[in-house]
């Protein structure tokens, strides 16, 4: 692999998304990612639709750029293999709670013994400084204790609704892509490795906060939690006449441009509510209705022209399908048609960054479980006659 992480060595104990999020974003990056998986592997192995058992589309795209082995880390010739692993690993990342680490004798102490040197790094639930320290921790869950549900009604959905994304698993990863970069850094500059906790609750805590805490920012309160703008009636697509379009009059030029497109262009000065942004943040549901009763006048492709002209920020609403046939992105080479040795052409997702210096690889294609075991285990020093014992006795096993 190249790529600015290229030489770095992954021991990825992660399932499901988080975690595997995490780590497919460090090995978009170059990082050489060991997946260590059971005998029934990754649970989004098993999320249809697929072409084959165990190649589930969610998991296709979170586990590009790594290499699949089974251990049954239960066997002490298994727990002695991740151990040896972990010995010339630069980072080990689990998302399992702590005291299931604890259970299976690979606490930070334990991997630490075998090298001082390693970025420990747990991706889960709740601080382990808590009361729920111990909880199970799922994306929904999660979400509804940060309150995204709640707000989603308090801005005007019937009722409570969950993102239609995996929102808390996808933040939180990317908050453990930071800490194992960090991480390193560090390290290279004392030669110490250390462990790390990331977790779901005080992330997403901190980013929904981040934008409604508004009065209780002071002590005392200088007004009700909630960023009124996010929180408006009005803040969605608005409906033209043909369909919906996205846009965001922002600044007092944008607005002055808007007034003077639909004719009223003396309204900037003469109605304090929009003359300032000061004004307008004290006023955003009427800001937001003012501007959805004139959006609904006229159509997409007028609007468009329009605003445009305007220098007024304005998208279109994609649908899915849409998204996936977006001008810029297909033009910009983001999705590409790949071929998997097993599951034949799959559509793939392009690395979000670029690299001058160091540029990153063509991604390559999710692993069938164990499809790697064998090459991982000789790299280790495991001999060929050593590996077929430990398939023989159910330790590792290989693809089919």
């Amino acid at each position: 692999m190249s790529g600015p992480l290229a030489g770095i060595r992954i021991i990825d104990l992660t399932t499901v998304i988080l975690g595997p999020y995490a780590t497919q974003k460090l090995g978009d990056l170059g990082a050489d990612v060991i997946k260590i998986e059971s005998r029934e592997g990754d649970n989004m192995r098993h999320s249809a639709p697929m072409k084959h058992a165990g190649m589930g589309h969610i998991f296709l795209h979170l586990n590009r750029n790594k290499r699949s082995i089974v251990l049954d880390l239960k066997q002490p010739a298994g727990h002695a293999a991740m151990l040896k692993l972990c010995a010339t690993a630069d980072v080990l990342i689990y998302n399992v709670r702590p005291q299931a680490m604890a259970r299976l004798k690979l606490t930070y102490e334990d991997v630490r013994a075998v090298n001082p040197r390693i970025i420990y790094v747990g991706a889960y639930g709740f601080s382990q400084d808590g009361p729920y320290a111990a909880k199970p921790a799922y994306d929904d869950l999660i979400q509804g204790m940060v309150a995204l549900p709640s707000v989603i009604e308090q801005a005007g959905a019937d009722r409570p609704r969950f993102v239609p994304s995996t929102v808390a698993d996808r933040i939180t990863g990317l908050n453990a892509v930071n800490a194992v970069t960090t991480a390193l850094f560090q390290r290279e500059r004392t030669g110490r490795g250390q462990a790390v906790e990331v977790t779901m609750f005080e992330c997403l805590t901190e980013f929904v906060l981040s934008d409604h805490m508004g009065g209780k920012t002071f002590e005392p309160p200088l007004g009700p939690m909630g960023y009124p703008r996010l929180l408006a009636e009005h803040r969605n697509p608005y409906a033209t006449s043909d369909g919906y379009l996205c846009l965001l009059i922002y600044n007092d030029k944008q607005w002055r441009n808007f007034f003077r497109i639909i004719g009223c262009e003396e309204m900037f000065e003469q109605d304090p509510r929009y003359s300032t942004q000061a004004n307008r943040s004290q006023h955003f549901a009427e800001c937001y209705a003012f501007v959805a009763g004139h959006i609904r006048t006229r159509t997409n492709a007028e609007w468009l022209d329009l605003l445009t002209k305007a220098d007024i920020p304005v998208m279109p609403l994609n649908s899915l399908e849409e998204l996936l046939a977006d001008p810029h992105l297909n033009q910009t080479g983001f999705f590409s048609l790949v071929e998997h040795p097993s599951e034949g052409t799959l559509r793939s997702m392009g690395a979000t960054s670029r690299w001058s210096a160091t540029p990153t690889d063509t991604p390559q294609p999710a692993p069938r479980l164990g499809e790697h075991s064998a090459e991982v285990l000789r790299e280790a020093g495991y001999t060929d006659a050593e590996i077929e014992a430990m398939i023989a006795s159910g330790i590792t096993q290989t693809a089919s």
